[in-house]
């Protein structure tokens, strides 16, 4: 059994006010094995692709591999922009070492709420996932329930969006398509999706997340 420990501690800065909340890095980021394009930060994984998003979205010109300075770019982009980063799972076992959400066992789980209480600025969670098993929203749907709360409809359509109340404080929660490759088949039944590929079939799920991402990030 691989005992599955998250590798980086929450980036969070005092003046955060969005807050992206996924689960766990692929084992290679805690085993130290990263491969040439990986960047040893958060979502640092050459194929989870957000930093690829973002950095097409802003034109960043990032580095992607095993620098310091590769993970400078990440953080000073986060402060600039306001944006922290606090997964979901604290640590996790696994019988088959890889990057499967449902492969997951044993998991523990961050304190969200804590650091939300914690850092007052905070107004958004952008969960990297949506709410099917062993996902970030699933988790948090859970995490929430030990708290007696409960998230509540704003929009169910693709990308989803939900609030609570936290101390008279109201918090939104965007569940954003995951960036695994996974994803694309169900991108791919998506009606706005196949709107856009019929106006262009040069379209693809890349640039569908990227039009996604866009609003949020």
């Amino acid at each position: 059994m691989f005992f599955h420990k998250h590798p980086y501690e929450p980036f969070i800065q005092a003046d955060t006010k969005k807050l992206i909340v996924g689960t766990l890095p692929p084992p290679r980021f805690s085993t130290g094995d990263l491969l040439e394009k990986d960047v040893d930060f958060c979502y640092g994984s050459y194929y989870n692709s957000l930093w690829l998003f973002i950095d097409k979205i802003h034109n960043l010109k990032l580095r992607f591999d095993n620098s310091q300075e590769a993970v400078e770019q990440r953080k000073q982009f986060l402060i600039e922009h306001k944006i922290g980063v606090c997964d979901i799972v604290q640590s996790a076992e696994r019988e088959k070492i890889d990057a499967s959400d449902l492969g997951m066992k044993n998991i523990q789980l961050r304190d969200v709420i804590g650091y939300l209480k914690q850092y007052q600025n905070i107004e958004t969670i952008l969960f990297t996932g949506g709410n099917s098993k062993n996902g970030p929203e699933y988790f948090f749907r859970r995490h929430l329930k030990e708290y007696n709360l409960k998230l509540e409809v704003i929009n169910n359509e693709v990308p989803r969006i939900h609030q609570f109340l936290l101390n008279e404080r109201i918090i939104k929660t965007v569940s954003l398509t995951s960036g695994s490759g996974a994803a694309n088949i169900s991108i791919s039944r998506l009606p706005l999706y196949k709107q856009m590929k019929a106006k262009n079939p040069d379209f693809n799920t890349f640039d569908f997340r990227v039009m996604q991402y866009r609003e949020y990030l």
